[in-house]
C-alpha cells in the first residue's frame, strides 16, 4: 500500500528555497518594477499610436466627405443652371406660341394679313395699319371699320352664326376673338 500523504513527499523545506533567492531579492524587485514600468510605457505609446491612426483615418474620411460634398454642390448648381436655362427656353417658346395663337379663338392679325377663323367659316384680314380709334377689317370680302371692344355679328350662311370681337390693337397688330356656332332655330 502506498501512502501518498504530504508527509511522505520529499520536498525541500520552505526556508531553504527562499534562502537561495534571498541574495537576488533586490534585483528581482527592481526587475519587476522595471517590467511594470516598461509595460506601462509601452501600453501608453501603443495607445497613442492606435489613437493617432484612428484620428488619421477619421481625418481622411472627413476630407473625402468634404470633397464629395463639394462635388455634389457643384453638380446641384450645374443642374440648377440647366433647369433655369430650360425654364427660360420654355417661357420663350410659350410666349412665341402665345404670340402666334394666344388662346382658343383669339388671334393676332398684323397689317395686310388674312387669317381663316371660326372653324373655317370666316376670312378676316386687316387692311393697312390701324387708325387711332379703329381697325379696318375685311370680313368675308366686306370691309368694316371696327373700334376696340366692339363685337360684330356675322352670318356667313344660314346655319352658322359668328361673332367677331376686336379686343385691342396697336400699330403692329390687332387682337381679335372669333367664334362660330350653329344658328339657333327661331
Amino acid at each position: 500500500m502506498n501512502d501518498s500523504t504530504p508527509s511522505n513527499r520529499r520536498s525541500m523545506p520552505r526556508p531553504a528555497r527562499w534562502r537561495r533567492l534571498a541574495g537576488y531579492r533586490p534585483t528581482i524587485i527592481v526587475s519587476c518594477i522595471l517590467i511594470i514600468i516598461g509595460v506601462l510605457i509601452g501600453g501608453r505609446l501603443y495607445g497613442k499610436y492606435l489613437s493617432s491612426m484612428d484620428v488619421a483615418e477619421r481625418e481622411a474620411q472627413i476630407e473625402q466627405l468634404r470633397a464629395e460634398s463639394q462635388k455634389q454642390k457643384r453638380n446641384i448648381d450645374s443642374k440648377s443652371q440647366q433647369l433655369t436655362a430650360l425654364q427660360d427656353k420654355l417661357n420663350k417658346t410659350q410666349a412665341a406660341l402665345d404670340a402666334i395663337m394666344p388662346s382658343e379663338n383669339t388671334y393676332n392679325i398684323q397689317p395686310n394679313q388674312t387669317l381663316i377663323l371660326g372653324d373655317g367659316h370666316l376670312t378676316v384680314g386687316m387692311i393697312g395699319p390701324p387708325a387711332n380709334d379703329s381697325v379696318l377689317l375685311n370680313i368675308n370680302g366686306k370691309s368694316q371699320t371696327v373700334p376696340a371692344g366692339q363685337t360684330l355679328s356675322i352670318t356667313p350662311d344660314p346655319a352658322t352664326h359668328c361673332q367677331i370681337n376686336v379686343q385691342s390693337f396697336d400699330v403692329f397688330k390687332a387682337v381679335i376673338v372669333a367664334t362660330c356656332a350653329a344658328a339657333k332655330a327661331q
